[in-house]
């Protein structure tokens, strides 16, 4: 028996669903949204239907958290040997990434509360300190907007008037910077 006639009855048929998701009644000028989504997960209702369709809307997210493991965190440039390598790096770095994304998002959704409830008391006020070039730091943390643009300034965001909020790459790479800054910080108020 020829092996392509072998493959085929060896694959099992795959039973899948397709919702189609569009919007309707629009304003002029926008473009509705058309989404034609497979699934194997049995439609039976509209309220699952509508669940598959609230899981498309995070694929946009799940494709960021990848981005921030391979650009930010260099994950594919790692060239580890052995799965288990590979398995730790993934597992100390998907919790870098998810922090990342965490405080890019909260910034956006929640700008106006104090950044000490993500950021520890070092952190801002080095922060502050390196951002204001005042070695002395306000009393109260900047709201945490405030504090994930000075992050973010620190890894080369501008902040012009149409540069809109700091994306995952600039806030990466002052994250980094600022790591290093707040161990500088604590050193040094440890002499003093």
């Amino acid at each position: 028996m020829p092996l392509h006639h072998i493959r085929r009855s060896l694959l099992k048929p795959v039973k899948l669903q397709v919702v189609l998701a569009q919007e309707e009644d629009l304003s002029d000028g926008v473009k509705p949204i058309s989404w034609l989504l497979l699934t194997t997960i049995d439609i039976n209702s509209f309220e699952v239907a509508a669940h598959c369709v609230r899981w498309y809307t995070y694929r946009w997210l799940i494709e960021r958290y990848h981005y921030t493991l391979k650009s930010g965190c260099g994950i594919e440039k790692l060239q580890l040997e052995t799965g288990h390598r590979i398995d730790m790096a993934l597992a100390t770095y998907s919790i870098v990434a998810w922090r990342l994304l965490w405080l890019t998002y909260e910034a956006r959704y929640n700008p106006d509360i104090p950044c000490d409830t993500v950021l520890e008391a070092d952190e801002w006020r080095s922060l502050c300190a390196t951002i204001n070039k005042n070695p002395i730091p306000p009393k109260k943390p900047p709201t945490l907007r405030e504090a994930v643009r000075m992050i973010a300034s620190l890894g080369g965001f501008l902040g012009r008037k149409g540069d809109g909020e700091p994306g995952v790459k600039t806030i990466w790479l002052g994250l980094r910077r600022l790591y290093d800054i707040t161990a500088t910080w604590k050193l040094i108020h440890q002499i003093s």
